[in-house]
């Protein structure tokens, strides 16, 4: 299981992987022996969601509190690290929220559609498992949830810390299931489920992701600003097999 140490960050940042050339996805089993699973796993990520196989009937539970901007360019994405108290509970099983970072362009695809970015949030629950929420995001107006993490965003590799607060909460799509009473509500994220890994380098397996159905929207300018910076750090897609994928209802 990754160990506090080895994640959130890129979970192995010291060794020599990246997107292009030599240290391409392809080479990455051959660069460590840690690394053998992006070759060898039979349940990789990213993959095409093309199609749900059955449905989810539980929900996700998401409580995300504000924090204090704290973000690190890792050399290949933008992470925003987050104060311990946010979580996500599912099944009766609860993830604090570590961080999110994000991928250009987006690393899932949507019934073969790729999109501008992806937000990942990554979780981990007291036992050590992993759990990732996928947000896709798309060419449109302006995101002015991202307008602070943008204007902080470190041009060379190193840590930015600032006042301002953010909200992951706000970085969800808006278009949610409403249900309940005038009384009592509940939002009910509408997501694909299914069991994949990390999608970079040590590509550990045994990863819950859930993949948002409905896009958010970014500005083109947002997402130019981000690609200057990371022209390409998406994991091509890997082979679905047998998997299960559900979909909420």
């Amino acid at each position: 299981m990754v160990q506090p140490s080895a994640f959130p960050a890129t979970a192995s940042p010291a060794k020599n992987w990246g997107y292009l050339g030599d240290t391409s996805p392809e080479h990455w089993s051959e660069l460590s022996p840690e690394f053998q699973l992006c070759q060898t796993g039979q349940q990789q990520a990213p993959i095409d969601i093309a199609a749900a196989t059955a449905s989810e009937s539980e929900q996700l539970q998401i409580s995300y509190h504000p924090t204090s901007l704290s973000i690190t360019n890792t050399l290949r994405t933008l992470q925003v690290n987050y104060a311990p108290g946010s979580f996500l509970t599912f099944q009766g099983e609860t993830f604090q929220l570590l961080q999110f970072h994000f991928h250009h362009p987006s690393e899932h695809r949507l019934l073969g559609k790729s999109f501008d970015l992806e937000i990942h949030l990554v979780h981990r629950s007291p036992a050590g498992k992993l759990a990732v929420i996928g947000v896709f995001a798309q060419v449109g107006k302006f995101n002015s949830t991202l307008k602070p993490i943008w204007d902080a965003m470190p041009a060379q590799p190193g840590k930015v810390e600032k006042n301002t607060l953010i909200n992951a909460a706000q970085l969800l799509p808006p278009d949610r299931a409403e249900k309940g009473t005038a009384l009592h509500h509940s939002f009910q994220h509408q997501f694909y489920k299914y069991r994949g890994s990390l999608t970079t380098p040590p590509c550990t397996e045994n990863v819950l992701w859930f993949v948002m159905t409905q896009p958010i929207e970014v500005s083109a300018e947002q997402v130019q600003q981000f690609a200057a910076l990371f022209p390409l750090n998406a994991r091509p897609i890997q082979a679905r097999g047998d998997r299960v994928i559900k979909q909420s209802l």
